[in-house]
């Protein structure tokens, strides 16, 4: 910057004062110093942000055998506004075959209240993008019988994580299938097993390896379809679903099992045989709740439901008297 000095001269004859205005020559200043300083401060910004990052969001690693996710992390859950929000816009979608928000909002519970966790779906639907951002620290894997749904939504939905299974029962049969696997229940069919190794046709065999090692804490059996005679049906759903829960080895003792389009005589009749009607907790007319105990180590049980058996004597003798 120029400043103005002035400077004042006695001329020895007159005595006139004169006054000269002289420019002053700025001195340079360094523009090294400045970038340094500036380079300085915004490392020492970023520095504070990643360390507030890091500890306000710790890194959560998702176990892959026998473990699951922990339930008492407060900072890892879903804040309840979050999860209300999610609902709200999903009771909007106009899409005619979702889930109702009543059912929605049953599953939903689940979900938050062990988030973060581990949860398994057998169906891809309209309601995929809520169960992951339901469990946005847990692992929430599907399951769902076309590899052309399987890859479309795994475009559309970045680090979907599904697969493929094919399933060889059909909604005609699911009677006999039913009788076939309680007759077996003492072998291949057994409550208790790892059905990666099993014969039992009801059992679903195919999915990858380390998900029979997950100790899930919700299932959700909304798929594959059943709504006609040659479609697969959900008896294998179901039936997977109640072997997997009382298989458990660690994680919670008890696991949800949600079974969509109860209404239905396949959901409702497999539902009652396999996860048990004691074990219902509450349904409405297209959901049921179950919630199923692990069994453990007791893989000597060949029952799916002991109450359903002393029920069933009870009245025996009833109608005997």
């Amino acid at each position: 910057m120029k400043t103005n000095t002035t400077t004042t001269t006695n001329t020895p004859t007159t005595n006139t004062k004169l006054i000269f205005f002289h420019h002053s020559i700025p001195t340079k200043q360094n523009p090294g110093g400045l970038f340094l300083l500036a380079f300085l401060s915004l490392s020492a910004l970023a520095f504070l942000l990643t360390l507030y990052s890091s500890l306000s969001h710790p890194t959560h690693t998702i176990p892959t055998t026998h473990t699951s996710s922990p339930t008492t992390t407060q900072t890892s859950s879903l804040p309840r506004e979050t999860s209300d929000a999610l609902l709200y816009y999903y009771s909007f979608s106009n899409q005619t075959n979702r889930m109702s928000d009543p059912d929605a909002r049953a599953v939903a519970r689940a979900i938050t209240s062990c988030s973060p966790c581990s949860v398994l779906v057998f169906g891809l639907g309209h309601e995929t993008p809520l169960w992951r951002a339901l469990n946005p620290r847990g692992r929430t894997v599907f399951i769902d019988e076309s590899d052309y749904f399987v890859s479309r939504y795994e475009g559309r939905h970045a680090n979907l994580e599904a697969y493929e299974v094919q399933y060889a029962t059909t909604v005609r049969e699911f009677k006999e299938l039913v009788r076939t696997a309680k007759a077996q229940a003492g072998s291949e069919c057994r409550p208790v097993q790892n059905l990666l190794f099993s014969d039992c046709r009801l059992g679903i065999n195919d999915m990858p390896n380390q998900l029979y090692e997950v100790d899930w804490d919700v299932i959700l059996v909304d798929g594959p379809r059943g709504y006609y005679p040659s479609a697969p049906g959900r008896m294998s759903a179901i039936f997977t679903a109640g072997v997997l829960a009382r298989s458990k080895r660690g994680g919670s003792e008890r696991t949800h099992v949600f079974v969509h389009d109860f209404e239905r005589e396949v959901e409702r009749v497999c539902g009652e045989e396999f996860l048990c009607k004691e074990n219902l907790v509450e349904s409405t007319w297209t959901l049921a709740h179950y919630v199923v105990e692990r069994v453990g180590d007791r893989s000597g049980s060949s029952e799916f439901c002991p109450g359903k058996t002393v029920g069933n004597q009870v009245q025996q003798q009833r109608r005997r008297r």
